[in-house]
């Protein structure tokens, strides 16, 4: 039998009409984890899903919200939760390096932009590219851009064609520093992945991909209506 967790069931008054149990229960987890995240001042940046309601809860939540398809209720979920748990095995292991996720992929987008093969800087990229590669704000990336700045991992150059550009270049303690923790991020990428076979990882790179191009589509045509009603 699918029940909402007892403190939610003890501190909540009868509801005019049922509450759906599902709903109860998922909202009682996101709540806990909004408290855990503002007691240790952290960002929540992902749902951070651990707890995911059984199967049967998702079966008796379609009772009442016919929209709600239980295997693809299912499914998304345990995406979420897969990638939060992902993520965060990530997170550790660069923070053990000295650095964030964020300032980890602002490098190796400098680092692609290099010229193949060669020590060169190369003529690096522009604070907008870096963003739009990293899929942040403008104002994120700056912040980003000078914290590594600070620390001697990139320098701001004038572009050599336009002068009113500036671009950001990498610098040879950013090209050590990856070439010295590369090698361990990569054995923490391959741990995880160890539990698949490698016929399983091809399986699962073509369904991941499927999913990705999915949403990507959903997401651009939520942008193309957000641009039309503005």
């Amino acid at each position: 039998r699918c029940r909402a967790p007892r403190a939610v069931r003890l501190a909540s008054r009868p509801p005019d009409r049922p509450f759906d149990r599902f709903a109860q229960s998922l909202l009682a987890l996101l709540i806990r984890r909004l408290i855990v995240c503002l007691l240790t001042f952290r960002a929540m940046p992902h749902l951070l899903l651990k707890d995911l309601p059984p199967y049967e809860c998702l079966i008796e939540a379609a009772k009442h919200y016919p929209s709600l398809d239980p295997s693809a209720c299912e499914v998304f979920l345990h995406l979420l939760r897969t990638g939060d748990e992902a993520f965060l095995f990530s997170e550790q292991n660069l923070a053990e390096q000295g650095i964030s996720p964020g300032r980890f992929g602002v490098l190796m987008a400098l680092a692609k932009a290099c010229p193949p093969g060669s020590d060169a800087p190369g003529p690096g990229l522009t604070p907008a590219e870096l963003a739009d590669n990293s899929r942040v704000t403008r104002a994120t990336m700056t912040g980003l851009i000078d914290t590594l700045e600070r620390d001697g991992f990139v320098r701001r150059a004038v572009d050599a064609e336009d002068r009113r550009m500036i671009r950001i270049c990498f610098t040879p303690k950013a090209r050590h520093f990856l070439q010295r923790m590369l090698p361990g991020h990569f054995r923490c990428m391959a741990s995880v992945m160890s539990t698949l076979s490698e016929s399983e990882r091809q399986t699962l790179v073509r369904l991941l991909d499927k999913i990705y191009q999915r949403a990507a589509a959903l997401n651009a045509g939520v942008s193309a209506r957000s641009v039309k009603s503005a």
